[in-house]
């Protein structure tokens, strides 16, 4: 197993614990509640990027990696995906854009950070407004609102809506 997966792991539940106090979607990450398991979300995740035309690159299962390497972790799924014609418009706004893409959802279960339910389901991704003040983008208004309506409606029908 690649190191990676474990590390973008590892990374993600640091910075969740080191924000405490602060809201995630603060923190530049926006929660979202499925009503479905983690298994079946990523399914109708996928489903429907590909259905809206997005190129779905990864789907990344940190459970299985943490099993092979001998260790637990709740369901735990990132899928990344994309499309040229809407991420080429941020990275021509500010290259470093580029390491932010392309797009990722996460997708688990069990204990939550947010602060509710054992055992529910969450769909969670960047803030597009949030990562256009860490690249210190200006003028790409437009092609921001889109992707951000895009993922919320992305999160919502994979969550059952």
């Amino acid at each position: 197993m690649s190191r990676i997966p474990r590390l973008l792991a590892a990374a993600l539940l640091t910075a969740l614990l080191l924000a405490p106090g602060q809201s995630h979607a603060a923190a530049g990450l926006v929660p979202v509640k499925s009503g479905h398991s983690v298994k079946k979300t990523v399914k109708r995740l996928t489903s429907d990027l590909e259905k809206r035309g997005m190129t779905v690159f990864a789907v990344i299962d940190h459970a299985d990696g943490a099993k092979r390497a001998g260790l637990e972790l709740p369901p735990t799924t990132v899928v990344l995906f994309g499309n040229p014609g809407a991420g080429t418009p941020l990275m021509q706004c500010a290259r470093t854009m580029a390491i932010d893409l392309p797009q990722k959802m996460l997708v688990f279960s069990g204990p939550s950070e947010f602060g509710q339910g054992h055992g529910q389901t969450w769909i969670v991704y960047n803030d597009p407004d949030y990562l256009a003040r860490r690249h210190g983008i200006t003028g790409c208004g437009e092609s921001l609102r889109k992707i951000e309506e895009a993922l919320a409606g992305f999160a919502r029908r994979a969550a059952g809506e």
